[in-house]
């Protein structure tokens, strides 16, 4: 197991993770001075995992610039454990930013938001009584324009914030946060936690409690809206099981980091 940004680091399937529990993860960004330089955390799940095996280069580099790459899934927290006998601890992005509301945000931290509505920034301050958010909401496509990315960019610079939300969905977070950490001007902690917002302020109910312990939030998900996220599961997700049974028979000394080669 390697290190990168004083964490362990330990590659699987291709994507180089830190194997942090959720709470500890959340206690090391709130334990992070407000004015320290611009970190990023992404928190890939197994589509993500699959876009990056079939050479994703927004994901692959994503991966190398976080501070932090926590297990957003479940499914690949299992075939860690029961495939190749290595349990990896699940801190899915939407569990995170709950938890981070729930023992670490108070109301005189300042939030910046990338993405979001108008009614979750309104709820923000509603329940959890923030003082200072500042949100901008980028256009659809927008990560395709290197000028739209560049607002983004100018808008974080402009209202500096102990906590980041990068709100727009994957690859878009992560593009956003790397073009802000190059910079060199930033500061503060981002979160890339697609949807999170609107589960923490209940704008989206998320899967009962049950469902969630049990394990079957994706499939919750796919009952509730088939035609939504149909792809998503079968197309984008599923082929995590065919990478997994590849790299477990392949033998372990051309394992090396479980990455697949560029091209």
């Amino acid at each position: 197991m390697s290190e990168s940004g004083g964490f362990p680091v330990r590659w699987f399937l291709g994507v180089p993770f830190t194997p942090m529990t959720l709470p500890l993860a959340a206690d090391r960004i709130a334990a992070r001075d407000p004015a320290e330089p611009f970190y990023f955390v992404t928190t890939p799940n197994a589509q993500h995992l699959v876009a990056t095996w079939r050479g994703s280069a927004q994901f692959r580099a994503a991966h190398d610039w976080a501070w932090m790459v926590l297990n957003d899934s479940t499914i690949l927290g299992l075939i860690a454990d029961k495939l190749f006998g290595e349990p990896m601890p699940v801190a899915a992005g939407s569990d995170l930013t709950v938890y981070m509301f729930a023992h670490h945000i108070r109301p005189e931290d300042t939030l910046t938001i990338i993405g979001g509505s108008e009614e979750v920034e309104r709820r923000l301050r509603s329940q959890f009584g923030i003082q200072t958010i500042a949100r901008f909401d980028p256009p659809m496509g927008f990560y395709h324009d290197p000028a739209e990315i560049q607002r983004c960019v100018e808008f974080v610079l402009a209202h500096p914030a102990r906590y980041v939300f990068l709100a727009v969905g994957a690859p878009q977070s992560e593009a956003v946060a790397m073009a802000i950490q190059a910079t060199g001007q930033a500061t503060g902690t981002a979160l890339c936690i697609g949807s999170s917002l609107h589960f923490v302020t209940g704008v989206i109910r998320r899967a009962p409690e049950l469902v969630r312990r049990l394990r079957l939030e994706a499939l919750w998900r796919l009952l509730l809206n088939p035609r939504r996220h149909a792809r998503r599961v079968f197309i984008e997700s599923l082929p995590v099981l065919w990478i997994a049974l590849r790299v477990r028979l392949t033998p372990a000394e051309r394992r090396t980091h479980h990455r697949p080669h560029r091209g």
